[in-house]
């Protein structure tokens, strides 16, 4: 018997979409067998990509909560079926297969009702003969801010339920995070003859050093010193695409300011561009020289600024 998804991510049954994803994101960095070297950790991190793949996807969700385990073997449009073919109220659960053969009301089991095979029997050619189509499925692809912004092609290995499986991606340049990149008939296998889903890559941009990205637009600290701020200068901004752009900073410029440079953030295949925001950040030599101390006692002597009461 699987473990329960709930239980496999330790969420309650009624956790939302941002519960389930943060504790998914808990335990991948935690069992990902590249962190974790206890030998029992790439089977718990394959079962957490499992649970994580179903319950972050709401059709599939639902199906698991009415069939438990068997939910792969009903088809997306279950209850538009069975209230087409039981009349409006009826719904039915129980196990596709060589289960028990179950009838549901809207008051529960009971001898009168929804027979599940009898009624499935009638769209898919009797009973014991399902055609049903392959579930759709999910997984993430954790992308780097510069991966994200050049896109191309690249090898994607998942954990599966027969074990890892590699994928070749072509990631669209400028993908953002929450993005879904889709493989068609790469999801859940089909009954019989029935087609496969398909399979989702959703996109989550990874934490960077240097750059935070909101939406197309990027942010990034710029240090600059106390001289390029007060007379104002021309310095050089890292971009994401590995060169440099050139900013020019105001004269006077304090700590906090942002200058924006169009067109330099993310790239958008089908309108503008992002823009890249750089944010001053004024910052001192960590040691002085003598004649480097000499001038500062100098201008602190001549200068009248207080910024504590402007």
């Amino acid at each position: 018997m699987a473990r329960d998804y709930y239980d496999v991510l330790g969420v309650p049954r009624t956790a939302d979409r941002d519960e389930i994803q943060r504790a998914y994101r808990s335990l991948a960095r935690k069992y990902h067998p590249d962190v974790n070297k206890d030998p029992a950790a790439e089977e718990r991190f394959k079962e957490i990509n499992d649970a994580f793949s179903v319950l972050s996807d709401p059709k599939q969700r639902a199906r698991y909560d009415h069939f438990g385990e068997d939910f792969r073997k009903v088809p997306e449009d279950w209850e538009e079926r069975v209230a087409a073919g039981a009349g409006a109220g009826s719904g039915f659960r129980g196990s596709a297969g060589g289960g028990p053969r179950v009838r549901y009301t809207t008051s529960g089991f009971g001898e009168e009702g929804v027979d599940f095979e009898d009624l499935f029997g009638s769209f898919f050619g009797g009973a014991g003969r399902m055609r049903t189509p392959g579930a759709d499925q999910e997984a993430e692809l954790p992308l780097t801010v510069e991966e994200a912004y050049r896109g191309g092609r690249r090898t994607v290995t998942l954990a599966g339920p027969s074990g890892p499986r590699s994928y070749e991606v072509n990631v669209p340049r400028g993908v953002t995070d929450g993005q879904r990149i889709r493989l068609a008939g790469e999801g859940g296998r089909g009954s019989g003859d029935a087609p496969a889903g398909d399979l989702y890559l959703r996109v989550r941009i990874l934490p960077h050093p240097v750059f935070r990205v909101e939406g197309r637009d990027i942010h990034v600290q710029l240090p600059i010193t106390p001289w390029e701020a007060a007379l104002g200068a021309t310095v050089p901004v890292p971009t994401p695409s590995g060169t440099t752009a050139k900013v020019t900073v105001p004269a006077g410029s304090s700590s906090g300011r942002r200058l924006r440079l169009r067109g330099e953030g993310m790239p958008n295949p089908r309108g503008a561009d992002g823009d890249l925001y750089a944010e001053l950040r004024i910052t001192v030599p960590p040691r002085l020289s003598d004649r480097e101390r000499e001038l500062f006692d100098e201008l602190a002597a001549v200068s009248s600024f207080d910024p504590r009461r402007t």
